[in-house]
């Protein structure tokens, strides 16, 4: 599923500890791509750490909160002696969902450093050096949100747009240096931050993805960019492209309130 040679003998998985990450790490140790995983919480991480190392593989775990921007340089740090081949940013997680002006803009500016700061960051750094050496990888984990306004979710939509046209125009500046980029677009997947933020899954008629399957999708499709949609929702983000944007809007409201009955800032 994945050379080694080209995407090698190192990955960097930033958000590797579990959920699509965990999946592309199994993957990857599969195929004896050694691996530099990236979380916040350090028990999840070394647990996760420890089954790939019985895989047969090496692993250099780092326990550090992406939107803090020294975390940038401890990852340098860590990697400057090895080659990497692959980065996978699957860290864009939704960290301050609030309605916009009932929240804090110290909250809102998490999500902007998780979702573009340090993402940023990352590929800047691994990206000259794939550049240099003429092959690699990059991945960025993004999502249908990217695609349409919602509720509670005004900033975390607008980075994961904005992921969308970065990697794009990424893909088109390193496609003639031998580096591969992927957005790999995410629909609802059972993955264990969706279940603690209370989705329901069971709703008829409702695509549910599988972590592992999604982070096999990316990889085999790492050659298709710019942009792959997972899971087959691929109709369904075409559908969000209309342009009757109020009546797209409010109907995907409506099934997002299905979803999460809740008031999903959580008070």
């Amino acid at each position: 599923m994945i050379d080694v040679d080209r995407y090698g003998p190192w990955a960097v998985i930033a958000g590797g500890s579990e959920g699509v990450g965990a999946g592309f790490a199994r993957l990857l140790a599969d195929a004896g791509v050694n691996l530099v995983l990236i979380a916040r919480k350090a028990g999840p991480l070394e647990d996760t750490a420890t089954q790939m190392r019985r895989r047969g593989v090496e692993v250099r775990t780092l326990a550090l909160d992406l939107t803090d921007p020294s975390s940038i340089e401890q990852i340098g740090s860590a990697t400057d002696d090895i080659d990497v081949g692959l980065l996978i940013y699957n860290a864009g997680a939704n960290s301050y969902g609030r309605s916009f002006l009932d929240g804090e803009l110290d909250g809102f500016r998490t999500v902007l450093e998780l979702n573009i700061t340090s993402q940023l960051a990352l590929v800047h750094r691994f990206g000259l050096r794939m550049r240099s050496a003429g092959r690699g990888g990059i991945i960025l984990v993004g999502s249908m949100s990217g695609y349409l306004g919602s509720r509670e979710q005004s900033i975390y939509g607008g980075v994961k747009a904005f992921g969308r046209i970065f990697a794009e125009s990424l893909w088109l500046e390193l496609r003639d240096h031998g580096v591969d980029v992927l957005e790999l677009v995410l629909g609802v997947t059972r993955t264990p931050a969706m279940e603690r933020a209370g989705l329901n899954f069971d709703i008829p008629g409702m695509r549910v993805a599988e972590p592992d399957d999604v982070a096999a999708e990316g990889l085999a499709h790492l050659t298709d960019g710019p942009v792959w949609i997972a899971g087959g929702n691929a109709r369904g983000v075409e559908a969000r492209n209309g342009m009757d944007r109020a009546a797209l809007v409010s109907g995907a409201d409506e099934a997002m309130r299905r979803m999460l009955p809740r008031d999903r800032s959580g008070r």
